[in-house]
């Protein structure tokens, strides 16, 4: 095998690695890191209708945390502490439909549809997570609601190692070079 060769594995493995990571999850599940303060930071909308963000899970008095058409952007919200590995699930109620539609998986939703995409690498200390607001899945922009919090994480899927994805472009290199011989 030649130099060049293993460099051009190399640069696909690294040319790959990046699709890999911070890919923001549909329906991913969202977790606080570790114990303490969870805040969260109203960060705007692209909505016609009016959207009431809550804490659904676990159950607590907060009532409505952010309202899309009135709450400024920027605002910071303290919803308390929790213990690390506490699932916290969201809900958005549009006031136009009367639709609820909840953070983590679709199976939460009326029409099975995750409505809440959620992304860990937003910023060094801050996740994002962005609602969708239509039945059925609207425009599928998750941008009816946005806002970031401290302190959580999801549920990834697993991403392949920089090593594997190496050793499979070995691997196909040798074959390649098997077949031509």
């Amino acid at each position: 095998m030649t130099f060049r060769k293993i460099l051009a594995a190399l640069g696909l493995t690294l040319a790959l690695s990046p699709l890999a990571n911070a890919v923001p999850i549909l329906g991913g599940n969202i977790y606080v890191t570790e114990t303490g303060n969870v805040t969260a930071t109203y960060l705007g909308h692209t909505a016609g209708y009016t959207n009431e963000l809550y804490l659904y899970m676990p159950t607590n008095g907060l009532g409505v945390i952010f309202n899309n058409h009135t709450t400024p952007v920027g605002t910071t919200f303290d919803l308390g502490s929790f213990t690390a590995g506490t699932e916290l699930i969201f809900a958005i109620y549009v006031l136009n439909t009367g639709e609820t539609f909840y953070s983590g998986d679709a199976s939460r939703n009326a029409d099975g549809l995750a409505h809440a995409v959620v992304d860990t690498e937003y910023s060094a200390d801050a996740a994002y997570v962005g609602f969708e607001d239509l039945l059925g899945g609207g425009d599928l922009d998750y941008d009816d609601v946005k806002f970031s919090f401290t302190n959580i994480g999801t549920t990834e899927v697993p991403e392949p190692a920089p090593l594997v994805l190496f050793a499979l472009g070995l691997l196909g290199l040798g074959l390649a070079r098997r077949k031509h011989s």
